[in-house]
């Protein structure tokens, strides 16, 4: 891989891995609910996941994806009910305990499973095999020095949006009355997150949209 090469996989990571998406509002939300060592769980989950899916795409399994769109729309509508389940359980939570022990329950397993609800992340995962690894006369070589990077930036970018979270956490709890937080920030806060996980959504919907019709044409 050349120089050139690694600069543009650099590029396109850091723009993929640092905007805001249903994995950094999750990490941050976590977070500033629940506290920075209860997000840990989600923030190792994400390059786990997609570590796994790149592997699948690596493997020719993502092209499968693209070429069947009723797996493909399975997997949209899937993460779209997703995301949309956990905005609502966001929404009304203005609570730090309530969301921690109720509310939001993101564990290991479904953020590993998230990544393969995300259709984005499969497109993701197949442009860089597609740009940076299929048919190179190197392609293992490639594969190993690119999936170390990649899920580099999967948990630095989603640990970052957590210690935001996490340093507005007390913060959230307030304003205080009568000596007690009234969680009207944290209820705002929630909202917030609520809303960019059904913009999200609707993101990936038109998004998956467009590919469709892109590849009925």
């Amino acid at each position: 891989m050349t120089a050139g090469e690694f600069s543009a996989l650099l590029v396109l990571a850091t723009a993929t891995s640092f905007t805001p998406g249903p994995n950094t509002t999750l990490s941050t939300a976590l977070a500033a609910n629940g506290g920075l060592p209860r997000a840990l769980r989600f923030i190792a989950a994400v390059p786990v996941g997609w570590g796994l899916l790149f592997t699948l795409c690596a493997a020719g399994v993502g092209s499968l994806v693209v070429a069947v769109p009723a797996l493909r729309w399975a997997i949209l509508l899937g993460g779209t009910v997703y995301l949309l389940w956990l905005a609502r359980r966001l929404w009304g939570s203005r609570s730090l305990s309530s969301v921690d022990s109720a509310r939001l329950n993101v564990g290991f397993w479904q953020g590993v499973g998230l990544q393969f609800l995300n259709i984005k992340a499969w497109m993701l995962a197949l442009s860089i095999v597609a740009g940076w690894i299929a048919g190179q006369a190197d392609a293992q070589q490639r594969f190993v020095a690119v999936l170390p990077v990649l899920l580099a930036f999967a948990f630095v970018s989603n640990l970052s949006y957590a210690l935001v979270g996490s340093l507005l956490r007390h913060w959230l709890a307030g304003p205080v009355v009568d000596g007690q937080p009234t969680g009207a920030r944290l209820l705002m806060f929630n909202r917030l997150m609520a809303l960019a996980l059904v913009l999200t959504s609707a993101w990936m919907l038109l998004g998956g949209a467009g590919l469709s019709f892109g590849s009925a044409s």
